[in-house]
């Protein structure tokens, strides 16, 4: 690591493609220069799944912790990211043989996964390879407590039981989705990413 920061974070703007179905993002203005008034003042409207960002257990149980659980100290800190090969398959879930395979003996509390399926092209991806249950279970015992990835959900687009969320949360993990890791190198980084400080939310 040479001190070279790489953004890995994907803009909010109106042509970020939210999940199918969910409000989208979107700027609008309280307040204009234009209209004789003394500043610009906007508000936002948009899912908190939009772009870059971290589920926190309230997104699928009720009684789980919301935003305000999400513990900064998961999100800083010596990361790992590993990187799918291009022809993996798009309906093989990430297994224990190829988590082993990528990590090999590295110890990490992190991990950051590369699918090649992200929504930083502007387009919503169709499917992706999602994390396997045993995938979650061994990373969980070899102590990673963050697992992030550039496609837009751990589980696969058409799962209703979310079953990988709730695997890594009931093991005190948890999760950063709609990463962009092009061209990030596979290797060990320092990761940055604290989420927003929001009370009372299923993600920030």
């Amino acid at each position: 690591m040479d001190g070279h920061l790489i953004d890995i974070s994907i803009p909010l703007s109106a042509s970020t493609p939210p999940w199918p179905g969910d409000v989208p993002f979107s700027c609008g203005w309280t307040c204009r220069r234009e209209s004789g008034e003394s500043v610009n003042l906007g508000a936002i409207t948009a899912s908190f799944h939009v772009g870059t960002h971290a589920d926190a257990p309230y997104h699928v149980e009720s009684d789980w912790g919301a935003s305000e659980s999400l513990s900064a100290e998961l999100f800083v800190g010596d990361c790992v990211v590993i990187a799918l090969p291009d022809d993996y398959p798009i309906a093989e879930d990430i297994t224990v043989a190829t988590l082993e395979t990528l990590l090999g003996d590295e110890p990490a509390t992190r991990v950051l996964a590369r699918t090649g399926y992200s929504v930083a092209d502007g387009r919503f991806p169709n499917d992706w390879p999602a994390l396997s249950i045993e995938g979650a279970r061994w990373l969980l015992d070899r102590g990673v407590r963050l697992w992030g990835s550039d496609a837009p959900s751990a589980d696969r687009r058409t799962s209703q039981s979310l079953p990988v969320h709730h695997a890594l949360f009931e093991g005190g993990a948890f999760l950063l989705e709609n990463l962009r890791l092009t061209g990030v190198t596979p290797g060990r980084y320092e990761l940055l990413a604290q989420p927003l400080a929001v009370n009372g939310a299923d993600a920030a």
